[in-house]
């Protein structure tokens, strides 16, 4: 009689016939998971689907329902106590004062209503609870509503709130953790646990003394998980792969322009390897006293050209602008190996003779990095100490043209630059452009289109898959085998050696610009190339930092972990050199046909 009466009285207070439900809606999402299934970004609608209840631990849904909805599994769709105290309270008043929201009461202001404390809205709330009491199930509205709350830092629903402080998915969260998030629900503000950790831990208490009165955990369960003091991320362990998220979202949107259903894309990135590189980008970023405008960025590509790691900043919350995908910047001594993979290709050796000394190209002198020069040496040493007077002679002598032929046929589609000073650098590419030129040298010489998108599926249908590509032979020996020893000697005895890592067959080389405005380190172990840069947004200098330093100390960090997490395999020698007859000349070399890189 009570119940009738009070909604009786809520609705005719205002004048109002009972309302019609109103279908729920729901915006489509974008799930992105990395290659071994672990959620790593969602675009699209704010809200995921609704939380399958059967599939979390029971004391997950325990701790909501003792903390918000106590009597959740006997009303009808609001506590006619409550709200007779909250009506007459609010009369008394002449506002509404009180709650007393049930959680199909707040399901319902989430899906249909405003957040105004209005007699009416209360009345149309309390309308909409009992009609969703008649057309759903007790676990389907507490699945509904679970996904639908607001927990703080961008998190709204039960898998979002669990990924974003806990690191883990819903199915996953103990006693503990499960009573934190309920306890957040008062206010995502004050007792977030990233940014309250103590307040949220001190809720949480009550949250536990609420599930033992209800019987859905004993008072042992209480107290062992009382004194438990789960890791709570501060920023989401998911936050650096929101760089590959964005790259890999625009192409998922030019493929399914219209979305009218949710999707799920399966990736190449390796979740693990993007947390070290992220790791990576902002250790390297500390060392700066002036971080504002300083920044990171780290690829890593493997041997059929699936990116494991994207890393466009070094935080992006802060900055998300792609600096791995979309800023353009001068390589340095980066841009090495593809002059002397020229060379090489033009029938140079690694002992070929050279002589470090003044040269003149035009009305251009080029300096080297250390003042001085160091006389006779061979190819092979003047890559290693990367000098610069014997690359820019080398770029005259073999034709800048066909170094520039030699950098797009590896991977590079940026314009590039045929003055004498391309021969140390000068032209513009994104750290992704030269990582994916750098596989070549990894995979025995086949040149790959750097990708993201494994697989899309909507519901159990396979939408798109990709089709596998067969390897684009890009260099032949001996030269692989000579710019691939050439470079190892850089990590031995050159300029690269602070990233070298005993036990792995490794090669690469370091890049600096005459401003120190930009520093690389490009480097490559079997089957698994990376690249990483240095510089500031603003364009200024970074005073002396070479690609030799930070960049090599940034990449070697990435790599410790990336090595674990693919086989360990050294570089590839590649195709054996042809057998040429003597006595006839050997016919032309085909360029073979190259396809557009998907950066």
């Amino acid at each position: 009689m009570l119940t009738a009466l009070t909604v009786a009285f809520a609705i005719s207070a205002q004048g109002l016939e009972m309302p019609r439900l109103p279908a729920i809606q729901r915006d489509p999402q974008i799930t992105y998971l990395d290659r071994n299934g672990a959620l790593i970004g969602v675009r699209g609608g704010r809200f995921a689907p609704a939380v399958d209840v059967a599939k979390v631990p029971p004391h997950v849904a325990a701790a909501f329902v003792a903390i918000e909805d106590r009597r959740f599994y006997e009303h009808k769709g609001f506590d006619p106590r409550g709200i007779a105290r909250a009506i007459v309270t609010g009369i008394e008043a002449g506002r509404a004062t009180q709650g007393a929201s049930t959680i199909t009461q707040q399901l319902a202001r989430n899906l249909f209503l405003s957040q105004d404390r209005t007699l009416e809205r209360k009345a149309t709330e309390l309308a909409y609870a009992i009609q969703l009491e008649q057309v759903y199930s007790k676990q389907q509205i507490l699945g509904l509503y679970l996904s639908r709350v607001y927990f703080g830092s961008g998190a709204y629903g039960l898998e979002a709130a669990s990924q974003r402080f806990f690191g883990k998915p819903a199915a996953r969260l103990s006693i503990k953790e499960a009573a934190m998030l309920a306890g957040v629900l008062k206010s995502p503000t004050a007792y977030n646990p990233a940014e309250a950790t103590e307040r949220c831990l001190e809720r949480s208490r009550l949250v536990l003394d609420a599930m033992v009165e209800t019987g859905a955990i004993t008072p042992g369960q209480r107290a062992r998980a009382a004194a438990q003091t789960p890791r709570v991320f501060k920023a989401a362990v998911t936050a650096p792969s929101q760089y590959f998220v964005d790259w890999v979202d625009g192409q998922v949107r030019q493929m399914v322009p219209k979305l009218t259903r949710d999707l799920t894309v399966e990736t190449t990135l390796d979740q693990a390897m993007e947390v070290a590189a992220g790791v990576a980008a902002s250790s390297a970023v500390s060392r700066f006293k002036d971080q504002k405008s300083q920044q990171a960025a780290l690829v890593a590509v493997d041997g059929q050209g699936a990116v494991r790691a994207l890393v466009g900043g070094a935080n992006y919350a802060a900055a998300p602008y792609n600096r791995a995908v979309r800023a353009r910047r001068q390589a340095g001594s980066a841009w090495k190996p593809f002059v002397y993979l020229t060379a090489l290709e033009a029938g140079q050796t690694p002992e070929t003779p050279v002589i470090d000394e003044p040269v003149t190209i035009g009305n251009w002198s080029p300096q080297n990095y250390d003042p001085g020069f160091l006389g006779p040496m061979t190819l092979e040493a003047a890559l290693a100490k990367s000098v610069n007077t014997v690359a820019a002679r080398l770029a005259d002598e073999v034709g800048r043209p066909q170094v520039a032929a030699t950098a797009r046929r590896l991977g590079i589609a940026s314009i590039v630059n045929t003055d004498p000073a391309m021969a140390l650098g000068t032209t513009l590419v994104s750290p992704l452009e030269m990582t994916q030129a750098y596989v070549a040298f990894a995979n025995g010489g086949n040149r790959v289109s750097a990708y993201g998108i494994e697989r899309i599926r909507s519901g159990g249908q396979v939408i798109y898959r990709r089709a596998p590509v067969r390897p684009v032979p890009a260099i032949a020996n001996p030269a692989l085998g000579d710019i691939n020893r050439m470079m190892r000697a850089v990590m031995v005895a050159g300029t690269g050696t602070r990233a070298a890592i005993p036990g792995y067959d490794l090669a690469g080389k370091t890049g600096t610009t005459s401003d120190y405005k930009d520093a690389w380190f490009c480097g490559y172990t079997g089957n698994l190339a990376s690249c990483a840069w240095l510089g500031r947004d603003d364009g200024r200098t970074m005073g002396r930092v070479s690609g030799g330093a930070w960049p090599a100390e940034m990449w070697k960090g990435f790599m410790v972990t990336a090595m674990k997490r693919s086989p360990k395999q050294p570089i590839p020698a590649g195709m054996p050199a042809p057998v040429v007859e003597t006595s006839a000349p050997p016919p032309p070399a085909a360029e073979p046909a190259l396809s557009q890189p998907l950066i």
